[in-house]
């Protein structure tokens, strides 16, 4: 690419008509190519040409795709990617990316070395001015002015910006944000990115070029040149991080994504989202801007572009080498030389690359891009694999593995950010299978890897539109206007309110949620449409209901009644725990009187014979605590379990409780409650489903009860459980459930004779889990006293005093025996 040739260099803003020009110059000689700055634009002027041109006389050549026709004689390429060959005619697009600290060097390296047999163009920003003055002086500069006018339209908030906008944010989860934002606002946009495929961006694209969508969000590759009829260009930031460090744009910048608004002959606007801060234009910027005048660029960035791969050291050093005083600068470390730097101090890569053909296959192995920006120690590590592979037996990689790693990534399960990350991972791969000797069978592999890469890229599509796009404002409302009448609404599966085929809401049992996003007065029509169609589908599911079985309804921990999974009513506190209040939701007030009386009525049935059966008790306590008929230490104890939730120490009560006749004890006893030593408890409470009903009861009265794990009998102190509220009783370092500590007390006394001393059987306490010290705390609860010596034995010594009194362990007590016993099981 070294030729003389008559060398033009078109300069000027965007809008100027240099990349159609080019194309026209290329397509009038028998040969050319073009370099662009992003694979999106390659791709967009391969498919311009081979409009004009045929598929068999044109080629697209980028790092991950290529198709070269056997007879190709126009290229489209990335600058990276442009083959060394004979062109009448060649073009560097984007010039002034030289400047680019990343990337400057090949775009230098391309303004240096590359020309056209008889024609090469250099197109670029007039910034470029004095450095093709410097570097190519016998250039001839031609200097083209803006079509159209541009003009700054000051700041406006995201919900206030004009049709036909792109906005512009500097990072993929930005973009994310504002695309969001605008979806909820203005019915959505569409996504365009560097990142992105370009069927995916094709596709987005499309939307907005067909009215599909009012709004672009974009990334500032917006700005290269990506042609589409954008009228505004709102910069949603300033700031933008250069692989370095985060720094305002440079006016140049600025202009450059600006310059997108107006096409041809139409005039643009430009303007920021914020009024003031960082995000908001100077005026001086403003001024530069609608002048197209920019500070001259005084330096590019330059590598060696033909280094010396003789060796590994001889390789580096060419890399690294400075250029001659003037203009060009060392360019910066970039990923490729990091990564080759790493790999040369690996031994096994030096005892590999003895040869120059090797050394410059490992330089081509350190040159795989980091699509998927995993940073220099995961990004060589992987180059290491590969060249491993490469420099071993035939050369290529394994089959299997390439299979295996692609195969991963074919899916299109998860979202955007999940979907963008696979198709910048296959990205690497399609690039791998573009070197035709690193695969035993490359052009299998790189038609399956491009076709991964479409498949991810219509599921990417899809879900950017199904994420950021509402159907309904640019299917429906435009196409019907202000008519709801004639929308035609349906019930699909799940609940869906579809007009079309699109969903508009969804109808959870009777309440009608429109969906999110939709703007104001759309939102208005959707709700009358709504209301209009879904009146008969209301009264269908009312009368379900009031037929329905009792297995159709169910509550929830905090008390919401549900009707085949639809909230329909909920408990609210009543008079006493067992007598809560049925309360039907506003959501039936769409309904008749007549049938919204009759689903209360049912949800009210069905509530008091759950409360028959899952809180008998409660409910029979309840009804004690008001018989006019009971005595008053009756009423008392009624009425205080009740409260309770069933479940109250005993001590507390204890007066009201010896007052009680025998009869007035066997009426407790078969409305379920166990008077218990320490506890008064009903023990259906304290299975699985009485627990949760009684829970639910409970937090009715702002009661909030910690739950324990189903068929718990003894917890840690600190279990959160371990109380007695929840039904088990702190003793020691345990807390154990009052079931279980009634049955141990109805043991200790039937195993008692009076005060004589006794030793009770240990095996009942160790099958529910108690350590020694929780016996011990228990028995002393219970009023027993145990007694000194090697043997377990016990007496007792009458009723439990009003106040808790500390336990004394008692050395050598009677328990000694049985707490080795614990400790050895």
């Amino acid at each position: 690419m070294t030729a003389r040739s008559e060398i033009t260099a078109v300069l000027g803003p965007t809008n100027t008509g240099k990349t159609h020009l080019a194309v026209e110059r290329m397509c009038g000689h028998s040969s050319g190519m073009i370099g662009f700055p992003l694979r999106l634009l390659a791709r967009e002027v391969y498919d311009r040409v081979v409009a004009i041109k045929g598929t068999k006389q044109v080629a697209l050549v980028t790092g991950e795709e290529k198709i070269v026709p056997p007879d190709a004689r126009y290229f489209l390429c990335t600058a990276e990617s442009m083959p060394a060959r004979e062109v009448g005619f060649l073009a560097l697009d984007e010039a002034q990316l030289g400047a680019d600290t990343e990337r400057g060097h090949v775009f230098t390296d391309r303004l240096l070395r590359a020309r056209g047999r008889d024609e090469t163009m250099i197109l670029g920003s007039s910034a470029l001015k004095p450095m093709i003055r410097a570097l190519v002086p016998e250039a001839e500069i031609v200097e083209r002015p803006r079509f159209s006018t541009l003009t700054y339209a000051g700041a406006k908030k995201l919900s206030r910006l004009p049709k036909r906008s792109a906005i512009v944010a500097f990072s993929a989860e930005e973009v994310y944000a504002v695309a969001e934002m605008l979806r909820r606002l203005r019915g959505g946009a569409a996504v365009v990115m560097g990142a992105l495929s370009p069927r995916t961006r094709n596709a987005q694209v499309a939307m907005f070029q067909a009215g599909e969508v009012d709004y672009l969000v974009a990334t500032d590759a917006i700005g290269m040149g990506l042609n589409m009829d954008v009228a505004h260009v709102a910069f949603a930031g300033l700031s933008k991080f250069d692989g370095r460090r985060q720094r305002r744009l440079t006016v140049a910048e600025m202009a450059q994504i600006a310059g997108r608004a107006g096409r041809h002959q139409r005039d643009g606007t430009f303007g920021a989202l914020s009024e003031e801060g960082p995000g908001a234009f100077l005026p001086e910027e403003v001024l530069s801007i609608e002048a197209h005048r920019f500070p001259r660029l005084d330096h590019l960035y330059w590598r060696d572009g033909e280094p010396d791969t003789t060796s590994i050291d001889a390789l580096v050093a060419s890399l690294e080498r400075k250029p001659e005083p003037g203009v060009l600068r060392a360019a910066a470390q970039a990923i490729d030389l990091a990564v080759l730097k790493r790999l040369a101090d690996e031994p096994w890569v030096r005892d590999r690359v003895r040869r120059p053909a090797m050394v410059a296959r490992l330089w081509a192995a350190c040159g795989i891009p980091d699509f998927g920006k995993a940073g220099i120690d995961p990004h060589a590590r992987f180059v290491a694999r590969v060249f491993g592979y490469l420099s071993e037996g035939h050369g290529h990689l394994p089959h299997q593995w390439f299979a295996d790693e692609i195969a991963r990534l074919d899916t299109i399960a998860g979202d955007v950010e999940t979907i963008a990350g696979r198709v910048a991972h296959v990205r690497t791969w399609a690039y791998i299978a573009q070197r035709g000797d690193w695969l035993a069978d490359p052009a299998h592999w790189a038609e399956r890897t491009r076709a991964i890469e479409e498949r991810l890229s219509d599921g990417l599509h899809a879900s950017l539109t199904q994420r950021f796009v509402d159907k309904r404002t640019t299917a429906l409302i435009r196409r019907i206007g202000s008519d709801a009448g004639v929308l035609p609404v349906t019930i699909g599966e799940g609940g869906a309110v579809l007009v079309e085929d699109h969903a508009i809401g969804r109808l959870d049992g009777f309440r009608f949620t429109p969906e999110p996003g939709a703007r104001a007065a759309d939102m208005r029509m959707l709700l009358a449409a709504a209301e209009k169609r879904l009146a008969g589908e209301r009264g269908k599911r009312a009368a379900a209901l009031i037929a329905c079985e009792d297995a159709a309804l169910s509550v929830d921990s905090t008390g919401v009644i549900l009707w085949e999974g639809h909230a329909v009513a909920r408990f609210a506190a009543g008079r006493s725990v067992a007598a809560p209040r049925v309360l039907v939701y506003r959501d039936l007030d769409c309904l008749d009187k007549s049938v919204r009386d009759g689903v209360a009525v049912r949800v009210t049935r069905w509530a008091a014979a759950m409360l028959a059966r899952k809180a008998r008790g409660l409910v029979a306590l309840a009804e004690m605590a008001r018989d006019p008929a009971a005595t008053a230490a009756l009423r008392v104890v009624a009425q205080r379990v009740e409260a309770a939730g069933g479940l109250i120490a005993r001590l507390p009560i204890r007066a009201a409780i010896e007052a009680l006749e025998p009869d007035e004890r066997r009426r407790l006893r078969g409305a379920g409650l166990t008077i218990g030593a320490l506890d008064l408890f009903d023990a259906r409470l304290l299975k699985p489903d009485g627990a949760r009903w009684r829970r639910m009861l409970l937090t009715l009265r702002d009661e909030m009860l910690p739950v324990a794990p189903d068929g718990a009998t003894v917890l840690p102190r600190d279990a959160p459980a371990a109380m007695l509220a929840a039904g088990y009783r702190p003793l020691g370092l345990q807390a154990v459930r009052v079931d279980l500590v009634e049955r141990i007390a109805r043991a200790a006394h039937d195993a008692r004779k009076g005060r004589a001393p006794f030793a009770p059987d240990p095996a009942l306490a160790l099958s529910m889990g108690l350590e020694a010290a929780t016996l011990d705390r228990l028995m002393n609860e219970l009023g027993f006293k145990g007694l000194p010596g090697d043997v377990a034995r016990w007496t007792w010594r009458g009723r439990p005093p009003a106040r808790a009194v500390p336990v004394v362990p008692v050395p050598g007590n009677a328990f000694a025996g049985l707490a080795e016993l614990v400790r050895s099981v």
